[in-house]
């Protein structure tokens, strides 16, 4: 195929016009759309797990309610005298069950947050294993709202049949607001 140099010019010029068109279709038109198709399939996958979320929560409903409900109900009552007279009422029920003696209770107010406040109780008893098992069981297993933060257990002898015990738990009082 012999050209001659004008046909050929206009053929060279053809073709790095279209090389020209197609590197700027690239920059301008195929490069943004991918780079934005690319971001809505991740915004896609994002919203695709939010709605996942949205639906497990969904379905744990009332479970959370009911143990919401729960945890109010044994939450410690908003007057602070009668929350610190459950409290060491309850320490008195749990050491004659459990045979244990308490030896000191340090009581202490601690307010977290607006919503909400901790009793803070370190109680330090003594006793044998069996007995101070059982003080902790009968703890653990009381529906007042109280958690056990931190137990220390020591011997008293060398035999360690007299056992110590330093115990902090920490009762909850719930400052709800009547709009919830």
């Amino acid at each position: 195929m012999n050209l001659d140099p004008d046909q050929r010019k206009k053929l060279l010029l053809v073709v790095a016009s279209v090389g020209v068109a197609i590197l700027l279709g690239d920059r301008v038109v195929l490069s943004p759309l991918l780079k934005s198709w690319q971001a809505r399939q991740a915004q896609i996958a994002e919203l695709q797990k939010r709605i996942s979320k949205g639906e497990q929560l969904i379905a744990r409903l009332k479970p959370v309610e009911s143990r919401w409900k729960e945890m109010a109900s044994n939450a410690l009552p908003k007057a602070t005298s009668v929350a610190e007279g459950r409290i060491l009422d309850a320490l008195d029920r749990w050491s004659r069950s459990a045979s244990v003696n308490v030896t000191s209770v340090k009581p202490q107010w601690k307010q977290l947050d607006d919503d909400y406040s901790t009793f803070d109780c370190h109680v330090d008893a003594t006793g044998n294993l069996a007995s101070l098992t059982r003080f902790l069981y009968e703890v653990e297993r009381d529906p007042l709202a109280i958690r056990v933060e931190a137990v220390e257990l020591a011997a008293r002898d060398n035999n360690a049949s007299s056992l110590s015990l330093g115990l902090h738990v920490s009762g909850l009082l719930l400052n709800l607001r009547e709009s919830r």
